[in-house]
């Protein structure tokens, strides 16, 4: 999981070094190369089922397909937009923020010490958000915000076909998710002006930061608790800022170390609490 993390981490700095791809294009090419890899590679872990679990999925499966989608393009779309730090702190509130859309939507029960986390994450999200008020990193911060939100439904989705007795299997749905990722954004990214460094980089992505690492994540679930996996995945956003940091001169804000440092605050403090005690779920 400490390995996805860090395959996970790559996408920022990577897209700092692109010639002349921009926006839908930049997702584009990710989004392609990932569907192509995910169809080899999906096969070779579950047979030619993994197609036919697409095909008798239902509504359930094509929802959470179409969250994915969501994922993977705005992802991509939000690093053209604002810093590498803005997109991953954002990112990090997933976990906050899926506790609250299961608690409106299937009644989920929030724990006390998860109300507290969410109050303190949020907290950070606004200063971070409210630092910028007028500037044009305050849109790729608000693109890159839609992720963890489709994360939060996605998640839901999958709970309540687990409730209704119909457990979904996300891993046909990543593969829908690119496949879908790469359609919608096929006529937003004309006219391509990407050259063939920029398809070489986009494409390592698809497969090497996109495609392998989200199997992997797959298989990884179902040995790690619930608090491991999250307290891991919280190192994507150590990583990420490392590497632009180092790999592009980028040095995060002062705003997005504040709000970072709440927002994985809360997140370690809840998960900790969560591990230690894991009755309390």
């Amino acid at each position: 999981m400490v390995l996805v993390a860090l395959l996970w981490s790559t996408a920022g700095v990577a897209t700092r070094y692109l010639e002349f791809a921009r926006s839908f294009e930049v997702t584009f090419w990710r989004s392609l190369f990932a569907a192509l890899s995910l169809l080899l590679i999906l096969p070779f872990f579950q047979g030619r089922s993994v197609f036919v679990k697409i095909r008798h999925g239902g509504l359930a499966l094509w929802a959470s397909g179409v969250c994915w989608s969501i994922m993977f393009t705005a992802y991509m779309v939000a690093f053209t937009l604002t810093t590498v730090g803005n997109v991953l702190v954002t990112l990090a509130i997933g976990p906050l923020l899926t506790a609250i859309v299961a608690r409106v939507a299937i009644g989920y029960r929030v724990l006390p010490r998860t109300w507290i986390a969410i109050l303190v994450a949020g907290a950070g999200i606004a200063y971070m958000f409210a630092s910028q008020v007028g500037s044009a990193s305050l849109l790729g911060s608000l693109v890159a915000f839609s992720i963890p939100i489709a994360g939060a439904v996605n998640w839901t989705i999958s709970q309540h076909a687990h409730d209704q007795g119909h457990d979904l299997d996300l891993v046909p749905a990543v593969l829908m998710g690119a496949v879908l990722s790469t359609a919608a954004t096929s006529l937003l990214a004309y006219p391509f002006q990407a050259s063939l460094h920029d398809v070489t980089l986009l494409g390592l992505l698809g497969v090497f930061q996109l495609a392998i690492p989200c199997v992997l994540c797959m298989i990884c679930a179902r040995v790690l608790h619930a608090p491991e996996l999250s307290l891991l995945q919280l190192l994507e956003v150590i990583f990420g800022i490392l590497l632009a940091w180092v790999g592009a001169n980028e040095v995060p804000a002062p705003s997005v170390l504040t709000g970072g440092a709440l927002v994985i605050g809360a997140l370690v403090a809840n998960e900790w609490l969560g591990w230690e005690k894991p009755a309390a779920h």
